[in-house]
Parts: C-alpha cells; structure tokens; sequence
C-alpha cells in the first residue's frame, strides 16, 4: 500500500481543530493532545523523508552503485552523513589510518547502511553507536542499539544479505540480539583482497 500523506493529514486535523466549538473552552489537557498529535505528524513526516533517501541508497548499494560522498571523501563522512540523515542521534567512531580497499569501504557502509535501516524500523532505539577501524589487517564495523533486540539474522532477506556479502570478501558477521537488551552487530573483513 501507500504510505500515509502526513501532511494532508496534518491539514486535515488543523482544519478539524478549528471547526470545533471554540477552543477557549477547551481544557489545557485537550489543546495539549491536539498539539500533541500535530507535533508527532511533523516528526513522523520528517522521519518518513529520511527513510527514504535511505532506502533509495540501499537500493543504489546492492546494484553496485556507491554513494559520491563514499568513492569521493571515503567511509568516514559517508558514514557521518548516514548518521546526520537518521531520525535519531548517532555516534560515529570511524578510526582509519587512510582509506580501506573499495570493496571493503563499500561492505563496510553496506553493514551500516543496513544495520541503521533496521534500527529504525524495528528496534525502537534511542542511543544507537556505530564504531569502524582496523586491526591486525581486519577492517571491523561495530552496530549497537538499546532498542527491542530479537534480530534473527536467519529471518529476513537484510541481516542475511550482509552475513552474505561480508563471506563473500571472507569475513566474518555476527549479530548477538537477547530480547529485551539492544542489538550488537559486528562484522570483520579482511583487508587484503
């Protein structure tokens, strides 16, 4: 189906407000609801753009088109870009000495690219960290929330994919989620190609 057109409804409900009996009798609590529920569709409607840009770059990624920002400036500010467009603060740690190899800059962002778009549909966070460097010839990329944890990686076309590309470049993927206590996902991939 099609997404719901925040804006109309945010007209809508304005329109509704103002038909009723005069507000000057409303309660603080009712005016309070009502701005309430104008504010949330403004944030919803906010969120709902940034997904979509992301999604369009999910898109781009896995038919081997990198973002500019990625191939032109390198995982770091592509990754900090990611986390300006989200609909909540993340941390990003990215601590390279130089660039990694393209196929491991474009996993790399991938794993993240991913690991955000499923916070933000699923978990429910508000402290989400994404960490990246390098260690003993393994570039790492490091994914954690506080959200609802139960990530299965076996369920679902998204964590698989990722498990898939990082073997692919013979690394490794791992997701630890308990119920209840946030996700952690980490994947390791040579930089030796």
């Amino acid at each position: 189906g099609e997404a719901p057109d925040f804006r109309r409804l945010k007209e809508e409900l304005t329109a509704f407000s103002k038909s009723l009996l005069d507000p000057s009798e409303w309660s603080r609590a009712e005016l309070a609801a009502w701005q309430f529920a104008l504010d949330t569709l403004d944030g919803l409607e906010e969120a709902r753009a940034g997904l979509s840009v992301a999604l369009r770059e999910l898109r781009d990624l896995s038919q081997g088109i990198h973002p500019a920002i990625l191939t032109e400036r390198g995982l770091a500010p592509a990754l900090n870009e990611l986390a300006y467009r989200a609909p909540m603060p993340i941390d990003v740690a990215v601590s390279l000495d130089g660039r990694l190899p393209d196929r491991v800059e474009a996993a790399a962002y991938y794993v993240v690219a991913e690991a955000l778009s499923n916070v933000v549909k699923y978990a429910g966070a508000t402290e989400v960290s994404v960490t990246v460097g390098r260690s003993n010839g393994q570039a790492f990329v490091e994914v954690a929330d506080d959200g609802v944890g139960g990530a299965d990686p076996l369920r679902g076309p998204g964590l698989r994919g990722l498990a898939d590309r990082v073997e692919a470049l013979g690394g490794a993927f791992a997701v630890e989620s308990p119920e209840g206590l946030g996700t952690l996902l980490r994947a390791e991939i040579p930089c030796a190609l």
